[in-house]
């Protein structure tokens, strides 16, 4: 009967050459890359429902993270992220000419993800300042709850411009 030290030396003694000519085929292939977005009539509806729920996940983090103990800035913040990653995603799903056609309504929107994010800055602020964190950050929840709700009104606006 081997030992179980012996059985992992001959492990290691055989996987590294096996590794060793194996690694490096690998590496030599060329990445590939990722398809673009598809900007079909279903891509849209389907990224502009996703976007929706994630506008819809923002606030209910802001409407229940006041409440949360710990970790509530952080969980804010993580869903204001994804938000924005939803709204780019819907973004690369548009035509050129949806593009063109709703320029100054998505770079509305845009600004509106801009303004949404500098509350996490006056947040810092007013902390910094003295202001109870728990004071500070339910106002701040409040503020971007209201906020995205007005963003979510004109993103169905544009969505509705746009034909989607």
């Amino acid at each position: 009967m081997k030992s179980p030290i012996r059985t992992a030396l001959l492990v290691v003694l055989i996987g590294v050459p096996v590794n060793l000519m194996v690694l490096p085929a690998l590496r030599a292939q060329p990445l590939m890359p990722s398809p673009p977005p598809s900007t079909t009539p279903a891509a849209q509806r389907n990224a502009l429902n996703a976007l929706r729920a994630q506008v819809n996940w923002f606030r209910n983090a802001t409407r229940t993270a006041p409440s949360y103990a710990t970790g509530n800035y952080g969980m804010v913040l993580h869903q204001f992220q994804l938000m924005r990653e939803a709204y780019n995603a819907f973004k690369a799903t548009l035509t050129p000419n949806q593009l063109t056609a709703g320029a100054n309504e998505l770079a509305e929107l845009e600004a509106g993800l801009d303004i949404l994010q500098e509350a996490f800055d006056d947040y810092q602020q007013d902390v910094a300042v003295g202001r109870s964190p728990n004071a500070a950050f339910k106002s701040m929840c409040q503020v971007l709850n209201g906020a995205a709700s007005v963003w979510l009104k004109e993103l169905n606006k544009t969505a509705k411009r746009l034909r989607l």
